[in-house]
C-alpha cells in the first residue's frame, strides 16, 4: 500500500478505530517508496497509517520496494519483536504462531548471499520450536512478500515453473522454502507483490488438491493467499485469461483481507472491497489436527490432486497444449 492511491486506507483506519482488528499484517511495500524524496514519502506514509498503528499492532514484512540501501529505511522505521533487524521474526497470538520472513534476500543478492542462509537456518529452528509447541499453539501462518504461485499477467517469479521462492536458488535449489514449510506443516501462507487478490486451492510442488467437495477441510497441503490490492500508484494487476489449476478465486480490484481464527480447528478469511466494504470472497479453513504433512497426506494429495505439467506455465511465451489462447 502506497501513500498515493491508497484505496483501502480510509476503511482500514475506520475499522481500526472501531476496534475491529487485533493485529494488522502488512505484507511488504510501503509508501512507494519509503526512501523517495529523501524519506519524505516514508514520513507521509507513516503519518497515514498512524490511526491504525497507534491502536493495534502493525506487523510488517519487507517487500521489493524497500530494497534501497540494503533495506535501511524499512529496518530503521519499523520495530518487530525479538529482532534487531526486523527482516525475519515470529510471535504467538492466541492459537497462531506467525512467521514473517524476507523473500527479498533471494533477489537483492548484491547485498550478499549470507543473509539467505542465515534466514533459512533461523526458519528451520523456529519451525522446529513451533512444531514442538503445537499442542498449545496449533496454527502456523507465514507471511512473505513475493508469492510462490500466482495467475497474474506478468513475468514475476510466481509465474515461473521453478519459482526461486518455491524451489530455491537456481541449479542447486538451495534454501527452497516450499519443502521447508511443507515439512513442518505450515497451514496458511500470506503473500502480496501482485496487485490483486488470489486464493489458491491447497497446493504443494505444483500438485493441486481440489478433487473433493471439501478441499479446505483437513487439506494435505498448505493454502496460499495473495493479498496485494490495498492500493498504490501502480494500480491493480490483470490476470491471464486461462489461469493455472491452483487458482480458486481471482479478484482484480482494490481491497484487503480479514481473518478470524475462531479456535484450534477453524479459521475464516474474507476479502473486502475497498470501495463499498462488500465481502467479495470468503472461505473456512478447517483442520482437526496440525502437524507435518505425512505420507498419508502425500497419498491423499496424489489421489485427489491435479499435477501441473512442465509445459503449463503462466503467463507468456510458453507452450500449453490445452490452452490455445494462453
Amino acid at each position: 500500500m502506497g501513500n498515493i492511491n491508497a484505496r483501502s486506507l480510509g476503511r482500514l483506519q475506520q475499522e481500526a478505530q472501531r476496534g475491529q482488528f487485533d493485529v494488522v499484517l502488512h505484507v511488504g511495500d510501503f509508501g512507494y517508496d519509503l526512501n523517495t524524496d529523501e524519506g519524505q514519502f516514508g514520513d507521509e506514509f507513516n503519518r497515514q497509517i498512524e490511526p491504525i498503528a497507534a491502536y493495534v499492532p502493525y506487523m510488517t514484512v519487507v517487500g521489493n520496494h524497500e530494497g534501497a540501501y540494503n533495506f535501511s529505511h524499512y529496518v530503521n522505521r519499523y520495530t518487530m519483536p525479538d529482532s534487531d533487524h526486523n527482516l525475519f521474526y515470529s510471535y504467538d497470538l492466541g492459537p497462531v504462531h506467525f512467521i514473517a520472513f524476507s523473500t527479498e534476500f533471494y533477489f537483492f543478492t548484491s547485498y550478499g548471499w549470507q543473509q539467505i542462509a542465515n534466514q533459512y537456518r533461523w526458519l528451520q529452528k523456529d519451525l522446529e520450536k513451533a512444531q514442538a509447541n503445537r499442542k498449545n499453539v496449533p496454527w502456523i501462518i507465514t507471511m512473505g512478500h513475493r508469492p510462490m504461485y500466482c495467475s497474474d499477467d506478468d513475468r514475476d517469479d510466481c509465474t515461473m515453473y521453478e519459482s526461486v521462492i518455491r524451489t530455491g536458488l537456481p541449479i542447486l535449489h538451495a534454501y527452497a522454502l516450499e519443502p521447508l514449510f511443507y515439512k513442518y506443516g505450515v497451514d496458511l501462507q500470506f503473500y502480496a507483490h501482485e496487485h490483486s487478490y488470489e486464493r489458491m486451492w491447497p497446493v504443494y510442488n505444483r500438485t493441486v488438491y481440489n478433487g473433493t467437495g471439501e478441499p479446505y477441510k483437513n487439506p494435505p497441503a498448505p493454502v496460499h493467499v495473495v493479498t496485494g490490492s490495498a492500493g498504490c500508484q501502480e494500480l491493480v494487476d490483470p490476470f491471464v485469461k486461462n489461469p493455472s489449476p491452483w487458482s480458486a478465486v481471482r479478484i482484480s480490484d482494490y481491497g484487503f483481507s480479514k481473518m478470524q481464527v475462531f479456535n484450534k480447528t477453524h479459521l475464516y478469511l474474507e476479502q473486502i472491497t475497498a470501495s463499498s466494504g462488500e465481502i467479495v470472497d470468503s472461505f473456512w479453513l478447517h483442520k482437526d489436527t496440525h502437524g507435518p504433512y505425512s505420507r498419508k497426506h502425500r497419498k491423499q494429495l496424489k489421489r485427489f490432486g491435479t499435477s501441473i505439467p512442465l509445459d503449463f506455465v503462466n503467463p507468456n511465451g510458453v507452450h500449453c497444449p490445452e490452452c490455445a489462447d494462453l
